[in-house]
Parts: C-alpha cells; sequence; structure tokens
C-alpha cells in the first residue's frame, strides 16, 4: 500500500482545500486590521458557522466530477476529458448554487461554452489569468495513475477552458504538480526547487495535443513565445518565493512577499508561502492565509490543498471536517482517488 493511500492524500487536499476557502471567505475584501478587528487574533480564527465555501470549490468539484467521468472512459485524453468537464462547468454557471460571487471570467467563458457547436479555444478568455484556473486543479495533482504528460496536459487545458492567459496555464500545470509531488512524498524543504526545475524543463513546451490552436488567439509569433511568456511569470514569482523563505516572517501579512493572489502566479506563490511557513501546522497556515489582504479565500484553499496533500486526512480537526458544505461530495471523490 502506498503512502498516498495510507494518509489518505486526496481526502485530505480535498477538505483542506474546501476548509481554506469556508475560513477565507469572510475575509476576502478585507485588509490585515479589519479582520483582526471582525476575528480576533488570526491565530484564533475559527470555521464560520455554517462552513460555506465559495465557487472555489464549486468548480474544485465540478472539475473533480469531470476528470472521474473522462477516467471511468478510458485513458485521459484532451477530447475525453473536454466535453465531461466543459458540461460540468456549465452546468455550475447556471445552477441556483452558483451565488457566491464568481470570477467574472469563468462567468463569460462558462457563457460560451454553452454554446456546444463552438470550439472551446473560441470561449477562452486569452487575456485573462485570474487565479480562478489554479485554485480548482487539485483534482489533477489527486487522481491517480496519469502520467506527466497526462496531468500537465489536462491541467492546461482545464485552466484554458475559462482563463487562456500562458500565465494561468503554467500556474495552474505547477499548483498540480506541487499537489502531485506532496502527494507522494516530496520533502516540503525541496519543494521550491522542483517547481523552478520543472518551471525550466517545460518553459517552450507548448501542449498542442492538449490546446490545439489556442496560442493564435494571442499575439505571440509562435506557440513556444506564447507559453514560454507564462513559465517566465511563474518562475519570477518562484525566485520572490525563495526569497521570502529565506527569511521568514510568519506575523506579517504574506501578500507583502508574494502578491495578492488575484493573479494566477500569486495565486500559486502566496498559497504557497502560506503552507511553507508552517508546514507542520496545518490549520495556522489556512488561518495565516485567510488572514491576508489578498484573495483570502483562494489563498487559504490553496494552502489547504497543499497541506492536506501532505499530511492526508487526519491534517483536519474533525469537527472542522464533519461540518464544511459538500462535505459528500469532497470525501466521495477523496475516497475513490485513495483507493
Amino acid at each position: 500500500m502506498s503512502t498516498t493511500s495510507t494518509k489518505r492524500a486526496a481526502t485530505g487536499s480535498l477538505l483542506g482545500l474546501a476548509l481554506g476557502d469556508a475560513l477565507g471567505f469572510p475575509t476576502e475584501f478585507d485588509d490585515v486590521p479589519s479582520i483582526h478587528a471582525k476575528c480576533g487574533p488570526w491565530r484564533d480564527m475559527e470555521l464560520p458557522r455554517p462552513a460555506i465555501v465559495t465557487d472555489d470549490t464549486q468548480m474544485t468539484l465540478a472539475l473533480g466530477r469531470g476528470l472521474r467521468t473522462a477516467m471511468e472512459r478510458g485513458a485521459l485524453g484532451p477530447k475525453r476529458l473536454e466535453r465531461p468537464v466543459r458540461e460540468e462547468f456549465v452546468d455550475w454557471s447556471r445552477s441556483p448554487e452558483n451565488n457566491r460571487a464568481p470570477g467574472r471570467t469563468c462567468l463569460v467563458a462558462c457563457g460560451l461554452l454553452g454554446a456546444e457547436d463552438r470550439p472551446w479555444q473560441d470561449a477562452s478568455q486569452i487575456h485573462s489569468k485570474g487565479c480562478g484556473a489554479n485554485m480548482r486543479v487539485a483534482p489533477v495533482g489527486l487522481a491517480p495513475g496519469l502520467s506527466d504528460d497526462q496531468r500537465a496536459g489536462a491541467a492546461q487545458l482545464q485552466a484554458a477552458l475559462t482563463h487562456g492567459h500562458p500565465t494561468a496555464l503554467a500556474a495552474s500545470d505547477l499548483t498540480a504538480h506541487a499537489v502531485r509531488l506532496l502527494a507522494q512524498g516530496a520533502e516540503p524543504t525541496g519543494l521550491v526547487g522542483l517547481l523552478r526545475s520543472y518551471a525550466y524543463d517545460n518553459r517552450t513546451r507548448y501542449h498542442e495535443q492538449w490546446l490545439g490552436d489556442l496560442w493564435t488567439r494571442s499575439q505571440d509569433p509562435s506557440p513556444e513565445h506564447f507559453i514560454a511568456r507564462g513559465w517566465d511569470e511563474c518562475l519570477e514569482i518562484l525566485g520572490r518565493l525563495r526569497d521570502a523563505l529565506r527569511a521568514p516572517s510568519p506575523e506579517t501579512d504574506p501578500c507583502l512577499a508574494t502578491g495578492e493572489g488575484w493573479i494566477a502566479e500569486e495565486a500559486l506563490a502566496t498559497g504557497l508561502l502560506c503552507f511553507l511557513l508552517f508546514v507542520d501546522e496545518p490549520v495556522t497556515a489556512l488561518r495565516r492565509a485567510a488572514c491576508s489582504s489578498g484573495d483570502s479565500d483562494s489563498l487559504a484553499c490553496l494552502a489547504g490543498a497543499f497541506a492536506g496533500a501532505h499530511h492526508g486526512a487526519d491534517a483536519w480537526p474533525a469537527e472542522w471536517a464533519e461540518r464544511i458544505e459538500y462535505r459528500g461530495d469532497l470525501l466521495a471523490l477523496g475516497a475513490l482517488w485513495d483507493a
């Protein structure tokens, strides 16, 4: 039995994502002094009652269901993934439960994806690199049995359905890769180095099989030039993350070091920063991300996905896990991928 299944990394990661989302939901548009006034000392932040999540968790579940459907149909490939994920995203966008202030990019793209005769590349918002692309990608890092190529292609394709900017694609690929590495037992101390190596190795690799002619919607002279722009922005922020970890400052708003997280590469880096500042205190990592001046719910959901993948299902207080919204859906996907 692998460590992934004994620690139940998929369950831990999905629960952590949702718990972070619910913890950060009430603080999303507040600065740190306002959060302290509302919630008290950040290290004592409590999970709200009821523990309601945002579109971050809803879209993670939509992707997870689409990925599950695709993998039940055979070997994962672009067409096999695109259809069910597209359907899940459109269903989410039309659902009465989609009332959690979702991002405009997702809503516009899902509206266009609803026309089934339209190639998905025509729906993709080519200039958007909002964090909506990578806040939901954890399932791609958790689903077992995928090759590195399948995982990278799936991470980028699911991002590109809504957010077509190359940085959204690269950041989503990196997020899924980080979740996978942690689930498999990689040492957190070496994680940033592994991610930087991965970014360098993939810098000019355009996954044409998965992305088709998406790059032609941009102003770039070639697909390699297009995708390299995304990896370069991610490499720049990973350098800032490395610097922040050399002189850790756990009491400082993490957004001051690596950005507020409204855009994809900042969400990746600041979510990772919160996890890596408190590797052995997963709940503290969530609280730090939720008590920040940026996109608190997305930052905390990414911190939770990383911490849960590393520690497994036992990372989270039972009292919290028992009352998170969509608990049944999260546990069902987690159990499937931990089995």
